[in-house]
């Protein structure tokens, strides 16, 4: 009676090697069978798992043949489709369709090498397993990596080009990309980094941002982080929580706008005023960039001198001569109402009703400290340009 000797590991290479054909169709039937989400994807993609499935069993016959690092196995079973696999197909998916095609060969291993020789092959598909594992994990790590740096390196270049005020249209297009939608209205922060040297603060921002429903752009400026803002409650939304990313220094809000087309004009009042918070001791954290006007007129901004001049010297001047004069005078009597009421030969309340009234036009009252020092700059902007000043 003769009886059949064991197969060399070579031989038995040899045998799974002529069934890879076989096996990789059986896998993906089954795919078919049990994995609705397979049936969805499109061709291509089916072509790309196909091609995957197909040189991972390849990969076993000569990783049973001769065994590996993952580093070579990666690029053997990985390097047949594109890198935007990973990106296409999610990890918990192509766990489930390598779990898959290595159950299928566990079940067909009899039929291809029968009884004796099956056992040394089913012990190296389970170590097998748990090499393609570490390589699908790592596959997906790099993947995940370089996408997070890319889509940094994105958003930065999205916010520069935003506070360009670039308008060809790439840049609407780019934020999609980084999920930007245009669904509420906009508007910048600006603030130094915080001192934290491995602390990455955009993550931060995002999660706060996310928190709130709101959307956020990030980029890093030299020690500033600079961040735009946008949503439906954009306008509303506590920004306390959102400074705290921050570093020490002041963080300045530029003024809502409608879309990130504007944005430019937001960026550039908060820019402003960040360069200029510091003329102010004891400014509020954060503070409207329109809150700094004085600071930032002083400090040399056109935008801000204009809007003195305009939109608060302008409704003065037309509220009438009296009222600005009981302005002037007020102020220059250490703010004062019995002191003032004597100057112009009227009553207290005449001042006070002239007083109400500058409040009602410029929307500032002239009795608190912090507008009326707002209300005189403005007042000395506008003589200075109606004396025909360069202002």
């Amino acid at each position: 009676m003769t009886t059949t000797q064991p197969r060399t590991r070579a031989q038995i290479a040899l045998r799974l090697e002529q069934s890879v054909g076989r096996l990789s169709t059986t896998a993906l039937q089954r795919m078919e069978r049990e994995m609705p989400w397979f049936r969805e994807l499109s061709a291509q993609e089916r072509s790309w798992i196909g091609l995957i499935v197909q040189a991972g069993i390849a990969a076993f016959v000569d990783w049973y043949r001769d065994p590996h690092p993952t580093a070579e196995l990666r690029a053997e079973v990985f390097g047949a489709a594109p890198r935007a696999f990973a990106g296409r197909i999610s990890l918990q998916r192509t766990v489930a369709m390598v779990r898959l095609s290595i159950e299928v060969v566990e079940e067909n291993v009899v039929d291809v090498l029968g009884e004796t020789d099956a056992q040394s092959a089913i012990a190296a598909i389970t170590r097998y397993g748990r090499e393609v594992a570490f390589a699908t994990a790592e596959i997906y790590a790099r993947a995940a990596e370089m996408r997070g740096a890319w889509d940094a390196r994105l958003e930065a270049l999205v916010v520069d080009s935003v506070l360009r005020g670039d308008s060809d249209g790439t840049v609407e297009s780019r934020a999609s990309a980084l999920g930007w939608t245009d669904d509420g209205r906009v508007l910048t922060v600006v603030g130094p980094m915080p001192d934290a040297p491995h602390h990455d603060a955009t993550d931060d921002v995002r999660r706060i941002a996310h928190d709130a429903g709101l959307r956020a752009l990030c980029a890093v400026q030299g020690d500033r982080l600079v961040v735009i803002v946008g949503g439906p409650g954009a306008g509303d939304a506590s920004l306390a929580e959102l400074t705290e990313v921050f570093g020490e220094g002041p963080v300045v809000v530029g003024p809502l706008v409608e879309d990130l087309v504007d944005v430019p004009h937001s960026a550039a009042a908060a820019f402003a005023g960040y360069w200029a918070a510091r003329g102010w001791v004891e400014a509020p954290r954060p503070v409207n960039a329109d809150d700094l006007l004085p600071e930032r007129a002083l400090n040399g901004d056109e935008q801000a001198l204009a809007h003195l001049v305009e939109e608060i010297h302008g409704p003065l001047v037309d509220a009438g001569a009296v009222v600005i004069d009981t302005l002037q005078e007020y102020f220059d009597r250490g703010s004062s109402l019995e002191a003032t009421a004597r100057a112009l030969f009227v009553h207290a309340n005449t001042v006070r009703y002239r007083l109400r009234r500058a409040h009602e036009v410029t929307g500032l009252n002239p009795s608190d400290p912090r507008d009326a020092y707002t209300l005189r700059v403005a007042l000395t902007a506008g003589r200075l340009r109606d004396a025909g000043s360069n202002l």
